[in-house]
């Protein structure tokens, strides 16, 4: 299972997209076909955090008047289950790694990733 979690509207992540041969990989466009319980759990079972997959960039924090620091795991859960922008983005994920955000040092990884591949 190889599996790509993206916001087509994010320039960002068609840029990192594009980098990747992504041929045998399935494209989800998260905003079209929002994240799963089952899928989000997947993640935490490879991060162990909530807040590892929260995008604290996303302007619904503003919207919704919420302070980032007083979030509890639960909340990140529920927040990134309720709203896609709440997920970092991009997110790929394989049967035993995942790969979150746009962070260079995560870039670099994936990278490494798919040249072992």
């Amino acid at each position: 299972m190889k599996k790509v979690f993206y916001l087509n509207t994010c320039d960002t992540c068609r840029k990192i997209l594009a980098q990747f041969n992504l041929s045998d990989w399935e494209l989800r466009e998260i905003k079209k076909q929002p994240i799963t319980k089952e899928e989000l759990e997947e993640m935490y079972s490879k991060t162990n955090s909530y807040e590892a997959l929260f995008s604290k960039k996303s302007t619904q924090i503003k919207l919704r008047e919420l302070d980032a620091k007083s979030l509890t795991e639960d909340d990140f859960k529920e927040l990134i289950l309720d709203h896609y922008t709440f997920l970092k983005r991009p997110v790929f994920l394989t049967d035993k790694e995942i790969f979150v955000g746009n962070e260079k040092k995560n870039i670099d990884a994936l990278k490494m990733f798919f040249r072992a591949e």
